[in-house]
C-alpha cells in the first residue's frame, strides 16, 4: 500500500501496551512508534472494507492511506465507551469510502452533463439526413426501373415484409414464378444502383 507518511520502527520496544485502546492513547500524544503498531494492527482490516465500497485497487489504497492519517489527527477524539478501536476505524472508512464513491458518481455526471451541453453531436445530422434522403431517391428511381411484375415482387417483399410464399399467394402466381421475379428485380436494382457484388 506505499509507505506510511510517519516513520515506522523495526521492532516494537519492550514493555509497550498491546491493546489497541492503549496503543490510541498515546498516538493521541504524538507517539509515532504506537502509531506504527496500530497503523499494523488496521491497515488490513481498513482496506478490505474500503475495498469492498470503492472497489477500485488503486482509489482503495489512497482511501485507506486518508483513513490512517485521520486516525492518526483525530486520536485523541477516540472514545473507548462509544466503540472499539476497530469499530471506530472501520466506520471512519465506510465514511470515507462513501464520500469516494460519491464523489466519484459526481463527478461522472457533472461530465455528461457538461458534454451534452455542449452541443456536440457525435456526427453531423444534416448531412446524413440529406444522404438519407438521396439514397432513399436513388432507390425510388432504380424501382422505376423494373418491369411492373419485378415492382410489384419487390415492394411486397421488401417494403410489405411478405415472405416468398406469400408473395406468391398475394400475386396468384407459382412459388418459383415469385422467386424468379424477385431475383430479376434485385438484380437489377444492383446493376442500376451501382452496387458491387
Amino acid at each position: 500500500m506505499g509507505d506510511a507518511p510517519f516513520p515506522r520502527p523495526v521492532e516494537p520496544a519492550l514493555g509497550e501496551p498491546e491493546s489497541l485502546e492503549d496503543l490510541v492513547g498515546l498516538v493521541a500524544r504524538g507517539d509515532q512508534a504506537a502509531f506504527s503498531r496500530l497503523y499494523d494492527a488496521l491497515a488490513a482490516p481498513v482496506f478490505g472494507l474500503v475495498r469492498r465500497v470503492v472497489r477500485d485497487r488503486a482509489q482503495s489504497e489512497e482511501v485507506t492511506q486518508e483513513v490512517l492519517v485521520e486516525v492518526w489527527r483525530t486520536a485523541s477524539r477516540y472514545d473507548p465507551d462509544r466503540a472499539s478501536v476497530t469499530t471506530w476505524a472501520l466506520t471512519l472508512a465506510h465514511r470515507r469510502a462513501v464520500d469516494r464513491v460519491r464523489s466519484a458518481q459526481a463527478t461522472s455526471d457533472r461530465e455528461q452533463r457538461a458534454g451534452s451541453r455542449s452541443g456536440v453531436r457525435e456526427y453531423d445530422e444534416v448531412s446524413e439526413q440529406v444522404e438519407n434522403r438521396l439514397e432513399a431517391e436513388q432507390v425510388r428511381r432504380a424501382m422505376g426501373s423494373l418491369t411492373e411484375v419485378q415492382r410489384e415482387a419487390v415492394t411486397l417483399a421488401y417494403y410489405g415484409g411478405y415472405t416468398y410464399r406469400e408473395v406468391a399467394e398475394l400475386l396468384d402466381v407459382p412459388l418459383g414464378t415469385a422467386k424468379t421475379r424477385l431475383r430479376d428485380g434485385l438484380i437489377r436494382l444492383r446493376d442500376t444502383l451501382g452496387v458491387e457484388r
